[in-house]
């Protein structure tokens, strides 16, 4: 039984294409050291601000950009320069290709309104980051064998 799970999770793995937008290195870092640990084995792309996730979604720029038909689901922080997350969020969900696209928006705002303001824009879900190193890497983990399971859209369209 549990080779069965596993083979189903290293299938759903190979489909999913993690985004992280964090301008905080550190904090990087430690999701993906932590997804990691708890079991997610695809590559993760780290964009440090909104701008750079724009580009990529929206392939502008030289930067890398995403590729037609894959799953992709963005790990999106609030506050970051250039472009907050809020507005990144907002631009995807406008989007007829990416507005199918799972949205995690993981911050350390925990403002009643800002997480409703993030709901009604369409994000997936709201993750606060905790202060406390232990508590961050603990929410990690559990949200690393969360993205095991999940299964996602594609991004189709030509842009």
């Amino acid at each position: 039984m549990s080779t069965i799970i596993e083979e189903r999770r290293r299938d759903h793995q190979q489909e999913v294409h993690l985004v992280i937008a964090e301008d905080d290195e550190g904090h990087a870092a430690l999701i993906k050291k932590n997804l990691k640990r708890a079991g997610f084995k695809n590559n993760i792309l780290h964009l440090k601000d909104g701008q750079e996730a724009l580009d990529f979604f929206f392939k502008n720029g030289e930067g890398p950009h995403r590729i037609k038909g894959n799953s992709y689901l963005l790990l999106l922080d609030i506050r970051m320069p250039k472009v907050d997350g809020v507005e990144v969020l907002r631009q995807l969900k406008e989007d007829p290709e990416l507005s199918k696209m799972p949205v995690i928006m993981v911050t350390t705002t925990d403002d009643p309104k800002e997480i409703n303001h993030c709901h009604e824009l369409g994000c997936s879900i709201y993750i606060t980051k905790p202060v406390e190193y232990e508590e961050f890497v603990d929410s990690i983990k559990k949200l690393g064998l969360f993205l095991t399971i999940i299964k996602l859209p594609e991004v189709n369209g030509t842009k």
